[in-house]
C-alpha cells in the first residue's frame, strides 16, 4: 500500500506540470504541409508554411526513418543570406531549442551540405552532413533573453542549407540553471541512457520534458567505445524516485551498467569540443544490496581535477535505494575525446554503477545589434504597408540585412542604410539620430515627406542621398556643420529657403536642383572658386603626365641596355612573360623571390658529375650534391622534355620560387643549359617518411608515437599552406609517404610539388597531367578525372593510416591478401571500435589509446568516399594537435596530473 501511495504522490507532483508542458510544446515540421499527431509520441506537429515564406519543400526518401516529420525538409537558396525562424518565448524562462536534419536521398550523387546554425546571433554549430541516412540532432538549452528567439541558417560552405524539424520545449522551475546563464547557452553534446533495453532513443512521453536520451546500444560510429571487461547491464521494474533538480525520466533510471570486476570505462566523442562544459552523472541504486554490502567508487578523468577524489556512495548520497543521486560538474574543461572511468574503492564489495550522463558545452552568447540602432530599423519597418522588407533575425549578425551594413564592433553598429527606390511613405523617423556610427544614408527614390528630422548627432555621416522624394521645409543648419560630410543630394524635392553656406564649399559634392524656392548665397563667388580649382587641377595633371613620360622613357632605355648585355642564359633567364601569379624571371634571378640560376658546370662539380644518385621521383632522377659554399643539395634532373617543356619549366620555377614555408622543401635554384632542365632543392638528411615506416626495424624505432604525430602535423601544415596560404591555392596531387621528407632533426617537409596544379583553371599546362599514386588516389578521380584540395586530404588520410599501422597502402603480397587495401581494412576495424588491431606492433605499450583514437577518427574522415565529407587541412591539424596534447599528458610526471 505504501509503494502505491508513493507513486501516487509522485504523479500528483509531476503530472500537472507535465500536462502543462505539453500544451506549450512547439513542434514544427519544416517543409510539411498539414497538421498531424505523431503516433509514437502523441505530440501535435504543425507545418512551417505560416512561419517561413522562403525556400522550398523537398521530398525525402529514406527507408530507415518512418516518422512523418522526416518525409520532407525545407531547402534554402545558396545566396549568402540568412533564413530565420522566430519562436515566441517567455523572457527568462528556460527552454530546450532543438533542430534536426535528415538529408536523405543518398544515391543522387549531389554534394552533401555544410552550413552554419545560429541561435539569435550566437554561433550554435556547423551542420556537416556526412551520412545522408542519419538524423542529425542539434539541441540548445537557453534562458530566453527576450520575448522571442531566432533560429537561423546561413553561410553554406557546400550544398544548400536545409532543416527537417524545429522544436521548442519549455522546462520547469530551476532545471538546468547555472551561474553563467546570463552569458552562456548550453549546447547539448551528449545525453546517454546506460543499460538501455533497446537501441532506440527514449523521449516523450517517458520524459515529460521531451529530452532525447540516446541508448548506449546505438551503433553510431564511435558513439561509445572502450567498455571495460566485466561490464554488465541491469534493470528493474521498481519505481525510482527522480524528484531531484533535473528530473530525469524514471525509465532511464531503471536501467544501468555495472562493473562487476570493479571498473567501468567508456570513451565518447564530443562534437564542437574542446570547450568548457557542464557535466551531470545520474546514479540510482537499483540492485538490492545485502546488509554488509556496499557500492563505493571514484571517478577517474584527468581533466576533472579534484572531482576525481570524491567517493560516490549512491545509497548514502541519495538517502536510500531506488532514489536518484545526480552529482554535477558545473564547469569543467573537456577535450574532443572524453575518456572516463569509475573505479571501486578498496572497501567496497560491489563494482561501480552508472545510469545516465548528460554533457553540455557552454556557448558564449554573442552581442546583438545595439538597441539604439534597433529602434531605427523598427521605425523604418513600421512605415511600410507593403511587403518591401524581407528581413529576418538580427540586422547585423550573423549576416547583415540586404539594405544594412554594419561594423565589427561589439555590439555591432549600423554604418550604412540603403533603401533606394523602396516606395516607402511617411516622415523620416526621428530615431535616425541614434545611428551615431552611420556613414552613408540612401533614402532616394521613395515617398518620404515632411521636414528633415534632427540628424545633428550623426557626426560620422559622409554621404546622404535624399533625392526624388517629397520632402519640404528649410534645410537645417546642422547639415553644414557635419564634420565628415562629403556628398549631399537633395534634388527633386520641395525644400525652400536659403542653403547653409557651408554646403556650397568646395569640399562637399552638393546637388540641389529642382527645389523651387531654395536659393544659395554668394553664388558668383562660389562659381569663381570652382573655376579656379578646376584650373589648378588641370595644370597639376599636365605636370604629372610630363613627369610620367620622362620616367617611362628612362626605363625603356635601361631595359634595352640590360637585354643587350645579357647575351646568354636560355629561355628562362630572358623570359618577358608576365603573370599575376608569380614574378618575372630575368638576369639569372626571379626578380622578387630570389631563386638563383646555377650554372650546369657548378652542378656537375657539386654532384661529382651526377655520380651520387639518391633517388628517383616523378620529376626525374635525384642526385646528392655539395655546393662550393658547403651547402648540401638534392639535384633533380627533369626526365622528359615535351614540346611545351620550355614554358612548363618556366612556370614551375616561378611557382616554386614564390612558395616559402618551413614545412615545404625549399627550392635553392635552377639550371637550364644544353637541353637540361634541373631543379636544386635543400638536401633532407633523413630521407623519406616511407623509408622509416616500411624499412628496417632500426629506422622504425626512431618513430615513436609522439614523433609520428610531429611528422603528421608538419606535413599537414605544409599542405595547408599550399591550399590556403598561396594565392591562388595549390593542389599537390601526389601526397604520399615518399613525398614527405625528414631533416636531420626529424622535422617533416612536403616535397615533389613542382608539377602541382594551381587552383585557377587557366593553368592548364599542368592540370591535364595525370597524377597520383595507387593506394593514395582519390576515388572520386576515377569518376570525374579531376583532382581537388580534398583529393590531397584523401591521400593524407592514407598517410595517417600508414603512421598508425606501419602498413603500406596496398599490398599484392601474400601477408595481407591479394586485394588488401589499407583504407578498407582500417575502416572496418575502426568502425567496430577496435583501433588496437590496426596499431603498428612496434608501438604497443608506448602510447595513450585516446591519442591514437583521435588520429584514427580524423584519418577515417579524410578517406570518406566523397570529397565534400572530408575535413579541411586546418581541421586535421587541430585533431593532430589534440592527439599530441593527450600523448604528452601521459608522459608528464604524476604530480602534474594531480
Amino acid at each position: 500500500m505504501g509503494f502505491f501511495y508513493q507513486v501516487f504522490l509522485i504523479f500528483l507532483a509531476v503530472a500537472p506540470s507535465a500536462l502543462c508542458q505539453v500544451t506549450e510544446f512547439v513542434s514544427i515540421d519544416c517543409g510539411g504541409s498539414s497538421n498531424y499527431t505523431d503516433p509514437t509520441t502523441g505530440l501535435a506537429w504543425i507545418p512551417d508554411t505560416g512561419l517561413m515564406s522562403y525556400g522550398q519543400s523537398s521530398k525525402v526518401q529514406n527507408p530507415n526513418v518512418s516518422s512523418v516529420q522526416y518525409s520532407t525538409r525545407r531547402d534554402f537558396p545558396i545566396d549568402g543570406q540568412k533564413y530565420c525562424y522566430t519562436l515566441r518565448t517567455e523572457e527568462r524562462r528556460r527552454y530546450i531549442v532543438r533542430t534536426t536534419f535528415l538529408y536523405g536521398n543518398p544515391d543522387t550523387g549531389a554534394t552533401f551540405p555544410q552550413f552554419e546554425l545560429y541561435l539569435d546571433t550566437t554561433k550554435w554549430t556547423t551542420v556537416t552532413i556526412f551520412d545522408a541516412a542519419r538524423v542529425y540532432v542539434k539541441e540548445m538549452i537557453i534562458r530566453a533573453p527576450s520575448e522571442s528567439v531566432d533560429v537561423c541558417l546561413c553561410c553554406a560552405t557546400t550544398g544548400a542549407p536545409f532543416i527537417s524539424t524545429l522544436e521548442l520545449r519549455p522546462l520547469n522551475l530551476s532545471m538546468y540553471a547555472t551561474n553563467f546563464e546570463d552569458k552562456f547557452f548550453l549546447e547539448v553534446a551528449a545525453r546517454v541512457n546506460f543499460g538501455a533495453l533497446t537501441p532506440e532513443a527514449l523521449r516523450y512521453p517517458d520524459d515529460p520534458y521531451d529530452r532525447i536520451w540516446d541508448s548506449d546500444l546505438e551503433k553510431r560510429q564511435n558513439f561509445l567505445v572502450g567498455v571495460a571487461s566485466g561490464t554488465e547491464r541491469i534493470n528493474t521494474s521498481q519505481n525510482v524516485d527522480v524528484s531531484t533538480r533535473e528530473y530525469p525520466p524514471v525509465k532511464v533510471m531503471q536501467t544501468a551498467v555495472v562493473g562487476t570486476k570493479g571498473l567501468l570505462t567508456y570513451r565518447l566523442n564530443l562534437e564542437d569540443f574542446p570547450s568548457n562544459a557542464r557535466a551531470y552523472a545520474y546514479f540510482a541504486e537499483i540492485e538490492d544490496l545485502g546488509p554488509n554490502e556496499t557500492r563505493k567508487f571514484t571517478l577517474t578523468e584527468p581533466d576533472f581535477g579534484d572531482y576525481n577524489n570524491a567517493v560516490v556512495n549512491i545509497v548514502e548520497n541519495a538517502n536510500g535505494s531506488y532514489r536518484l543521486y545526480e552529482p554535477s560538474y558545473m564547469n569543467v574543461s573537456l577535450a574532443f575525446i572524453l575518456s572516463f572511468a569509475f573505479q571501486k574503492t578498496s572497501d567496497s564489495t560491489r563494482g561501480p554503477l552508472l545510469n545516465a550522463i548528460e554533457i553540455s558545452r557552454y556557448a558564449q552568447i554573442a552581442s546583438r545589434t545595439d538597441v539604439l540602432d534597433l529602434t531605427v530599423v523598427d521605425a523604418l519597418h513600421s512605415m511600410s504597408s507593403e511587403n518591401v522588407f524581407t528581413d529576418q533575425g538580427d540586422p547585423c549578425l550573423p549576416v547583415a540585412w540586404e539594405w544594412v551594413t554594419c561594423n565589427s564592433m561589439m555590439p555591432p553598429r549600423i554604418t550604412k542604410i540603403c533603401l533606394s527606390g523602396r516606395g516607402i511613405k511617411g516622415m523620416i523617423p526621428s530615431e535616425l539620430n541614434n545611428l551615431v556610427q552611420l556613414t552613408e544614408l540612401w533614402l532616394d527614390g521613395n515617398s518620404f515627406s515632411g521636414k528633415l528630422p534632427d540628424m545633428s548627432g550623426l557626426t560620422s555621416l559622409q554621404i546622404v542621398h535624399l533625392e526624388n522624394n517629397q520632402l519640404t521645409g528649410p534645410l537645417p543648419p546642422y547639415l553644414g556643420t557635419l564634420p565628415n560630410l562629403i556628398e549631399l543630394n537633395i534634388e527633386n524635392n520641395s525644400f525652400t529657403g536659403e542653403i547653409p553656406p557651408q554646403l556650397l564649399s568646395a569640399k562637399i559634392k552638393f546637388k540641389y536642383g529642382n527645389n523651387i524656392g531654395l536659393h544659395g548665397h554668394s553664388r558668383k563667388k562660389m562659381q569663381f572658386r570652382w573655376i579656379l580649382g578646376a584650373s589648378i587641377g588641370v595644370f597639376a595633371v599636365l605636370i604629372l603626365l610630363l613627369l610620367g613620360s620622362l620616367l617611362l622613357l628612362h626605363n625603356l632605355r635601361r631595359r634595352k641596355s640590360r637585354q643587350k648585355s645579357n647575351d646568354k642564359g636560355g629561355s628562362l633567364r630572358t623570359s618577358t612573360k608576365t603573370s599575376a601569379a608569380y614574378s618575372i624571371v630575368r638576369d639569372g634571378h626571379l626578380r622578387e623571390e630570389g631563386s638563383h640560376y646555377i650554372a650546369l658546370s657548378d652542378l656537375e662539380s657539386a654532384t661529382d658529375r651526377f655520380s651520387k644518385k639518391i633517388g628517383k621521383g616523378s620529376f626525374g632522377s635525384v642526385y646528392y650534391g655539395r655546393m662550393k659554399d658547403g651547402k648540401e643539395v638534392a639535384v633533380k634532373i627533369m626526365a622528359e622534355i615535351s614540346n611545351d617543356g620550355d614554358q612548363q619549366f618556366v612556370t614551375e620555377v616561378a611557382l616554386l620560387s614564390r612558395i616559402h614555408h618551413r614545412n615545404l622543401v625549399p627550392l635553392v635554384g635552377y639550371c637550364e643549359e644544353e637541353h637540361q632542365r634541373i631543379l636544386v632543392y635543400e638536401y633532407m638528411h633523413n630521407g623519406t617518411l616511407r623509408d622509416h615506416i616500411h624499412a628496417d626495424s632500426v629506422k622504425q624505432k626512431e618513430l615513436d608515437w609522439l614523433t609520428r604525430l610531429s611528422i603528421a602535423e608538419d606535413a599537414a601544415k605544409g599542405l595547408d599552406y599550399l591550399h590556403t596560404g598561396c594565392n591562388p591555392g595549390i593542389i599537390h596531387r601526389d601526397v604520399k609517404a615518399s613525398n614527405i621528407l625528414l631533416d636531420m632533426h626529424m622535422r617533416a617537409k612536403v616535397s615533389d610539388f613542382g608539377l602541382s596544379r594551381q587552383a585557377e583553371e587557366d593553368l592548364t599546362h599542368v592540370s591535364s597531367v595525370a597524377r597520383g599514386t595507387v593506394g593514395y588516389l582519390d576515388p572520386e578521380y576515377y569518376g570525374n578525372q579531376q583532382l581537388t584540395e580534398k583529393s590531397d586530404v584523401y591521400s593524407f588520410g592514407v598517410v595517417l593510416l600508414e603512421l598508425i599501422s606501419g602498413r603500406k597502402p596496398v599490398s599484392p603480397e601474400e601477408d595481407y591478401g591479394s586485394d588488401w587495401n589499407i583504407v578498407h581494412w582500417a575502416r572496418s576495424l575502426i568502425r567496430k571500435g577496435d583501433v588496437m588491431s590496426i596499431v603498428d606492433p612496434i608501438l604497443i605499450g608506448s602510447f595513450k589509446i585516446e591519442s591514437v583514437w583521435r588520429v584514427a577518427e580524423v584519418a577515417l574522415q579524410c578517406v570518406e568516399q566523397y570529397g565534400v565529407s572530408r575535413p579541411r587541412m586546418q581541421e586535421i591539424i587541430l585533431a593532430i594537435q589534440d592527439a599530441t596534447k593527450i600523448e604528452k599528458r601521459r608522459r608528464e610526471p604524476p604530480e602534474k596530473l594531480s
